[in-house]
């Protein structure tokens, strides 16, 4: 089946909210390429605590993301979308750009609040445009394409803080994002809200968020696919922040610039791969088994899980064959996790329940796992770390197979209730 819109200009709308992805993810892991750079500048050596403070600098960006998104979601329903992605879209990209000037670890703790802020206005935003532009048909695979940002511009952040921090130091791969952040932040004001005045965003406009939270809360599928995008979340926010430390300091690697490109190269053909044919497998069954995204997301974790617990373990070179593994199966439900998020909620309030989702897989997910890793590392050794954190690849898988049941049902009462009544 072709991908078919049901809006004009819902190629461009995606071409642009997926370079701003791109961007958002560069940005994020740019600070995991040079966190060893960054603990060396601020920290003494031998400090028994420094891998935990450097961990914080995640948990510093998320938590203003996820404090924030629901803030954000609850105005995404109501106001203009795209003014929102802007105005976030330039905070972060200036913020960012502060990163590299930080003359002290508390500065550069408080720019990545900043970032968390400007990407709080975008996270619900943007898969909710791409909802509306596009037909429910094709939401697998067109939200897999948007989500392609995230295997790429992960690994373009592990390349661009690896080689040009090699070469030029690590404040200098937070400046080169910056001009181009503000550059798709102008491109924001020249699009058009695709359900400006529309009875949905009318009606959103007079639902209490108790009401709201209340219907999320009743959803079944939406409960246990975050709660299963949590446990995700808090495995990939903690190997994707550790694995170049990992690879450098506990298996001998010497080359941190080298191994970051490796990183990064297999990250991209990994998530590449694996995002697409998540998507396009999810959409394919998704007439023949019910609940496809839900079966298609749990396969790909529980075939991630032992995978790996056996990479802790498994020599070089083989070692990047199963890192590619790992990452090809937990990228797998990046397309079909998010699409169903879209089909179990009501159009009216769909932005508010993925700032909720964004609050819930942060909060409980990758906020905690960095520092939790390195403090780990820290008192004992990596290896325990990792494999503590395989053990949440598989309950995300539970969690997963077990909304399955209810999918149909629930994306069935949200086709039926498109929007609220106005209190």
């Amino acid at each position: 089946m072709s991908l078919q819109t049901r809006l004009p200009g819902a190629w461009r709308a995606l071409s642009l909210l997926l370079a701003i992805n791109l961007f958002n993810y560069i940005d994020r892991y740019i600070l995991a390429a040079v966190e060893p750079e960054v603990r060396r500048a601020f920290f003494a050596p031998g400090d028994p605590s420094a891998m935990a403070k450097t961990g914080m600098l995640v948990t510093a960006f998320l938590v203003s993301y996820m404090v924030l998104a629901p803030v954000f979601g609850w105005l995404a329903d109501r106001y203009s979308r795209w003014v929102l992605v802007g105005v976030g879209v330039g905070l972060w990209s200036l913020a960012s750009g502060a990163s590299g000037l930080a003359a002290s670890f508390a500065v550069l703790f408080l720019t990545r609040i900043f970032v968390g802020v400007g990407e709080s206005s975008y996270g619900p935003a943007g898969p909710t445009l791409i909802a509306d532009y596009f037909d429910p048909s094709a939401r697998g695979r067109v939200l897999s394409l948007f989500y392609l940002a995230i295997p790429v511009g992960s690994a373009l952040g592990y390349v661009l803080g690896g080689v040009i921090g090699k070469a030029f130091g690590w404040r200098w791969p937070f400046y080169l994002v910056t001009i181009p952040g503000l550059i798709l932040a102008a491109l924001c004001v020249l699009m058009r809200e695709p359900r400006k005045g529309g009875k949905a965003e009318k009606r959103a406009r007079g639902v209490p968020l108790r009401e709201v939270l209340r219907s999320l809360w009743g959803n079944r599928s939406f409960l246990l696919n975050t709660a299963a995008m949590t446990a995700m979340t808090f495995s990939i926010g903690g190997l994707s922040f550790w694995v170049p430390a990992y690879i450098h300091e506990y298996r001998g690697q010497p080359d941190l610039g080298a191994i970051n490109l490796r990183f990064g190269a297999i990250t991209v053909a990994a998530g590449l791969l694996a995002t697409f044919a998540g998507g396009w497998l999810s959409d394919a069954l998704k007439r023949r088994l019910p609940g496809a995204y839900f079966w298609v997301s749990g396969m790909g974790m529980m075939i991630a899980f032992p995978l790996t617990a056996a990479m802790l373990f498994t020599p070089f070179p083989w070692f990047w064959w199963m890192l590619f593994g790992v990452e090809f199966f937990l990228f797998f439900n990046t397309g079909p996790a998010n699409a169903a998020l879209v089909e179990v909620t009501s159009p009216a309030i769909r932005s508010t329940a993925f700032a909720v989702n964004i609050f819930l897989i942060h909060a409980l997910g990758d906020a905690i796992s960095p520092p939790l890793i390195g403090a780990i590392a820290d008192r004992w050794q990596m290896n325990a770390a990792f494999l503590a954190v395989s053990v949440m690849i598989a309950i995300a898988g539970l969690f997963w197979f077990a909304g399955a049941k209810y999918f149909v049902s629930d994306s069935e009462t949200a086709e039926a209730t498109p929007h609220f009544t106005e209190s």
